[in-house]
């Protein structure tokens, strides 16, 4: 297997503010957060945006098999170890230093038997193995906001070839990017058009969800109603989200759809 990055050389930083700390890669650009006094919740916008995924499969065990591609300050990590309490956690990160960073200031927590952390590049990862997850969350970006080989056809291909019947795949780009619209395009050829840009959140942080296989058809009353069970359960409150999403984007019939021949 090839390696595709060597370990990167900036700096892991941490600084803290107003109750928050965050995460750094040498730069003022924030790859992470945690709210000292709640260090379960998600503080970012768009990490509350990519668990929308959760809203878009009727199980409440869904997922059980997750891989992130890119740790950060570990906040997808612990929410979905809270409560997921059945799901086994895969991430691939590709600098040591940021697993030391995320378990000593951010509180990951070490439990082997449900959270593996696999230290290399993410694209070698995904190319190079068969095992296959119900939920790949893709948010690996450098310190100058770039993702190098996590935004390529084939590393999309390879997320696709890697997702089980009812898996999704979840990425973070960053809309304010001039090859934003690009990665767009790769991530729709990879996923034969199956894909659904959520709105941008006001950090620019835009969320693109793409299914590999059972598409996703849900009316907007649906959709509200698993937010205000998700907020129940968890404090997550997905709603905005959803509205958002309504006033952003052509919804026929109000549906929410995801492959399946949708447009």
């Amino acid at each position: 297997m090839t390696r595709r990055s060597s370990t990167p050389r900036h700096s892991v930083d941490i600084s803290e503010e107003s109750g928050v700390r965050t995460l750094h890669f040498g730069s003022d650009w924030v790859q992470g957060a945690m709210r000292i006094a709640r260090p379960w919740a998600l503080e970012l916008a768009y990490t509350r945006d990519m668990m929308a995924g959760l809203l878009l499969r009727d199980a409440d065990n869904w997922p059980r098999r997750v891989l992130l591609v890119g740790l950060g300050a570990g906040s997808l990590a612990k929410f979905l170890y809270r409560h997921r309490p059945d799901c086994r956690i895969t991430i691939v990160e590709i600098n040591p230093q940021v697993e030391f960073v995320a378990r000593q200031f951010f509180k990951l927590p070490d439990d082997p038997r449900r959270l593996t952390i696999h230290i290399g590049c993410g694209a070698d990862f995904m190319l190079g193995g068969d095992s296959l997850f119900d939920l790949i969350l893709v948010d690996g970006f450098d310190a100058d906001a770039r993702s190098g080989p996590l935004d390529t056809l084939p590393f999309y291909q390879a997320c696709r070839a890697r997702l089980a019947a009812d898996g999704l795949l979840c990425v973070n780009l960053l809309g304010r990017n001039r090859g934003f619209a690009a990665s767009v395009r790769r991530i729709d050829q990879a996923f034969a058009g199956a894909i659904a840009v959520f709105p941008s959140c006001a950090s620019g942080n835009t969320i693109v969800f793409a299914s590999g296989g059972e598409p996703v058809d849900l009316p907007l009353t649906t959709l509200r109603e698993r937010a205000a069970a998700l907020k129940k359960a968890s404090g997550l409150d997905l709603r905005p989200t959803i509205s958002r999403l309504q006033l952003s984007h052509p919804l026929p019939d109000g549906h929410l759809r995801i492959g399946g021949g949708s447009p």
